[in-house]
């Protein structure tokens, strides 16, 4: 029994004594070498979620500077009315100052002394007159001068809230594009982790869209310079901000395609939800509007047969792809 238990006690030492020199030399359960590949599987999902999120964050930065636009020009507009506004109250300032001086050299004085020494009724009446226009002249100028003030410090107002308005647009936008270059940095990053020939692999394949028949040109013909022009971008770069000619982001394709068939469409996919009349699913025609994602933060342009064109993410760039493949949220009918 004895001789038993010593056999067991080495045989154990031995196994022990195996298993530290296997991990000493990194054979068997060593952690993976940090110069280790990750996956193609892998990197593609934190690329898409990454460039999802890049997304999101470019097209609050268009909405922003769509915003930003609309109150730089009214700021400007209340810049002209209270430099009318500062005009008119200086020129009344100097009315008031002639009453004042006038009331302190004596003429309102005057006035009233002839009435009461007058000896003359119908001079006594007339002099009563004067004094009451005097007085009421002098009311109502007074009056008018501080409603045209009080409307000078409200347009004062108003311009130092857009100011700050504006100041708070360009904080957000900067935090935006943080957020775009921070979320871009890193899919390149995963991206170039890759071995040359997976990386160029992904590459092929997150730009290959549709390559069947496209669908016939819309009968309406605005609506038909709007998908010939986005079908013509097809294969050109994704760039955040970009409305071509070269690359374009998701609005800036919509706005640049609309825009060659003479219709005015903002930078911004949430913006070019209120661009157009409504329209369901089951209504839709070439040339309408489709956006994706809530909030919204994505929109293509719908070609026909289920299909539609969009500046997708920097992966894949203008592509024809079907109506369903990213969560689809609504359509309108610009033009």
């Amino acid at each position: 029994m004895l001789h038993g238990r010593k056999r067991i006690s080495a045989l154990v030492a031995t196994l022990v004594a195996l298993l530290t020199a296997l991990v000493t030399v990194g054979i068997g359960l060593a952690a993976p070498s940090a110069d280790a590949k990750p996956d193609l599987k892998t990197v593609k999902k934190q690329v898409q979620s990454l460039d999802r999120q890049a997304e999101a964050a470019s097209e609050r930065f268009n909405a922003a500077n769509v915003r930003l636009a609309a109150t730089k020009m009214r700021l400007s507009a209340l810049n002209a009315d209270l430099g009318r506004q500062q005009r008119l109250v200086d020129d009344m300032r100097e009315q008031v100052a002639a009453l004042v001086v006038d009331q302190y050299q004596g003429n309102a004085l005057s006035t009233t002394s002839q009435v009461v020494l007058s000896s003359n009724p119908d001079k006594f009446l007339d002099n009563l007159s004067a004094v009451s226009a005097y007085n009421n002249q002098r009311g109502q100028v007074m009056k008018e001068f501080s409603a045209q003030l009080s409307r000078l410090y409200l347009r004062k107002h108003a311009v130092k809230a857009e100011a700050r308005h504006i100041a708070k647009l360009k904080a957000q936008m900067a935090q935006e594009k943080a957020q775009i270059d921070k979320k871009a940095a890193k899919a390149h990053r995963l991206l170039d982790s890759l071995q040359p020939a997976v990386r160029a692999s992904y590459y092929r394949t997150a730009a290959k869209g549709y390559t069947g028949p496209l669908p016939a040109p819309p009968s309406n013909p605005r609506a038909a310079t709007a998908v010939k022009f986005a079908l013509a971008q097809v294969g050109k770069a994704y760039s955040y901000g970009a409305s071509g000619p070269n690359a374009y982001d998701c609005s800036g394709l919509t706005m640049a395609a609309w825009g060659a068939a003479g219709v005015s469409l903002p930078h911004s996919s949430s913006a070019q939800t209120g661009s157009g009349a409504r329209v369901s699913e089951s209504d839709l025609e070439p040339g309408d509007l489709v956006f994706y994602y809530s909030p919204v933060s994505h929109v293509g342009m719908y070609i026909g047969n289920g299909l539609i064109v969009n500046a997708e993410n920097p992966s894949s760039g203008v592509r024809v792809q079907p109506l369903h493949s990213m969560p689809y949220v609504g359509a309108v009918r610009p033009g």
